[in-house]
């Protein structure tokens, strides 16, 4: 079916009513787990029509050097901070600086008219947002691409379809709790002597506050969505706090959100933006404010759990970082599935919360087809397949992109040089390659190293660069268990098993499970190993320190309001 066009007139109930069978299609994806998207993932001119990709970049262009215009209340001044990962230049861009006390009591007068839509009207004026902002699509992937440092194909699907489809599945599970809530009850009861009593009950349903979404650095909407629309759906205000060097990509979907607002009538400031710079950060006073109700963050797992201990007032949803491991056992296709290893080692530099990094590799090797294949040939083979991936300027371009921070280079230089100093081995040395595209692109292929199990200072936390640890382990079952200790005490959001022995594979499911840690299993090259699927896979488990929420459950929406209840008498004689 194609998706409506957005109509950026129409009232909530209006647009209640041309979106409920997209509703009820979110819902039915979310009860079957199957694949649905009502949005497009390619960027294809035969999807869009030919002029599209250029009108995008062309419009990426022209924000460059400028003033953003974005009408917002307390504006004190103005915030340039970007500089883009491919050009390593200043994106120029002067963002609007706003007061929090201004921000907070904006966003309290706008939820008094918000609380009076149904949740049915609410959801219309939500899912006309992701409309309108699948029309930016094109704009958005140049902004992703040069804050980010994500590939276009990525930043396009990544800041588009994707983190849409994640935004609607949040706005889906919201709806689902919140009918789960009659409005009106009649209730009865015999009290005895005193005869039989009918009270008639009603239920409203009331917002918990504003809330601070704190929005990461490499992938500043795949996050930022499901929590505004689950704030929204539920009837709280969203105050966008982005990365200093990642405001682009918010502040244009917080603008068009805006428009949507006031063309349905709404006021907008149900949506703000909060931009900083990285010398005068305003992330604490923002989730220490006295109006900070919820608090929705991604980013390191050290600051978030700074916040899961310092806002414990607050409801804190987090989704910080994992020790990412594979545990390498036996393969029927050890192509196949070293070749998805290798692209997710080389996926976007290694910059995502689901990139493999640790390796558990049994020291006398693995099985392939029932023959034995040594630790040091499943290495070799590990680091060609990186090398193959990586010798093409213009496949590593498409694969690994650029790398978001110049810290990230210093992690990897810091790895290299500590593996060497305990005495481990550099297998397959990181370096910068020639974008074809940009030629000053702060680029780097990944660090293969080798170290042994009990060198777990050096491999034990997330390092976010593109490293790999492969880590010699007595046997099979030393590997498995030590993976899953480590995902349980040190976090893991996405964790990967190569088995062919159907028994090791249920031994891993029930020790990952212990772990809190969700298990991919036999990936191979057919797809990204660590592509998270709406409205299908549950993004974290929130029982390790990865994160306390899941994109997306009921867990995630259901306490963002609360209920409130009125019961009064039925006057006796009145009608059933």
């Amino acid at each position: 079916m194609t998706a409506p066009e957005p109509d950026m007139t129409a009232s909530p109930a209006d647009l209640a009513k041309r979106h409920a069978s997209r509703l009820e299609e979110a819902l039915h994806a979310c009860a079957t787990r199957e694949q649905w998207s009502p949005f497009k993932e390619s960027p294809s001119s035969k999807i869009h029509g030919e002029t599209r990709p250029a009108e995008g970049k062309a419009g990426f262009e022209a924000l460059l050097g400028k003033a953003f215009e974005l009408d917002q209340p307390g504006t004190v001044g103005t915030v340039v901070h970007e500089v883009s990962p491919y050009t390593l230049e200043p994106l120029g861009i002067a963002y609007p600086k706003s007061d929090p006390d201004a921000l907070f009591d904006a966003a309290r007068a706008a939820m008094k008219p918000w609380d009076k839509l149904s949740p049915d009207e609410r959801a219309g004026v939500c899912f006309e947002m992701a409309f309108a902002l699948e029309e930016q699509a094109f704009i958005n992937a140049h902004a992703t691409m040069h804050t980010a440092g994500q590939a276009y194909l990525m930043a396009f699907s990544g800041s588009g379809a994707n983190a849409l489809d994640r935004g609607v599945e949040a706005l889906a599970y919201a709806y689902k709790a919140m009918a789960d809530v009659p409005r009106v009850a009649e209730w009865e009861k015999d009290f005895g002597r005193t005869g039989r009593v009918r009270l008639k009950k009603s239920f409203r349903l009331r917002a918990r506050g504003v809330a601070v979404v704190v929005c990461c650095a490499t992938f500043p909407l795949w996050n930022a969505y499901p929590a505004v629309f689950a704030n929204l759906m539920t009837g709280n205000a969203a105050i966008l706090k982005p990365h200093p060097n990642g405001i682009l990509p918010v502040a244009l979907a917080v603008r068009r959100m805006r428009e949507v607002l006031v063309k349905a009538g709404l006021d907008p400031n149900m949506v703000l933006l909060a931009a900083d710079e990285r010398e005068a950060p305003i992330t604490i006073e923002l989730l220490k404010h006295p109006a900070c109700a919820i608090i929705d963050y991604t980013g390191s797992q050290r600051f978030g759990a700074w916040i899961e201990e310092h806002c414990a007032d607050r409801l804190v949803y987090t989704e910080t970082a994992g020790c990412n491991a594979v545990v390498l056992d036996s393969f029927d296709d050890i192509d196949a599935c070293l070749g998805g290893l290798a692209n997710g080692l080389c996926g976007f530099s290694a910059q995502m919360c689901t990139s493999p990094q640790n390796i558990h590799i049994p020291a006398q090797g693995v099985r392939v087809q029932g023959e034995a294949m040594d630790f040091e040939a499943v290495a070799t083979r590990i680091a060609d397949a990186i090398a193959d991936r990586t010798a093409s300027p213009a496949r590593a371009a498409g694969l690994c992109a650029a790398v978001q921070a110049e810290q990230s280079l210093e992690l990897i230089k810091e790895v290299r040089e500590r593996v060497l100093a305990a005495g481990g081995e550099v297998l397959l040395d990181s370096r910068p390659y020639a974008h074809p595209d940009f030629p000053n692109a702060r680029t780097a292929t990944p660090l293969v190293v080798s170290v042994d199990a009990s060198q777990i200072d050096l491999y034990g936390e997330e390092v976010f660069a593109p490293v790999c640890f492969l880590i010699r382990e007595a046997s099979s079952e030393a590997a498995l268990e030590n993976a899953a200790r480590i995902a349980a005490e040190r976090g893991a959001i996405s964790s990967y098993l190569y088995s062919a022995d159907r028994d090791f594979i249920a031994d891993a499911q029930d020790r990952f499970a212990d772990a809190g840690a969700s298990l991919w299993i036999n990936m191979d090259d057919r797809m990204p190993i660590n592509f998270a699927a709406a409205y299908s896979d549950y993004h974290v488990t929130g029982l390790n320190p990865a994160g306390n929420a899941c994109l997306a459950d009921l867990a995630f929406v259901a306490n963002r309001f609360r209920i409130v209840q009125f019961r009064e008498p039925v006057p006796a004689g009145a009608a059933q």
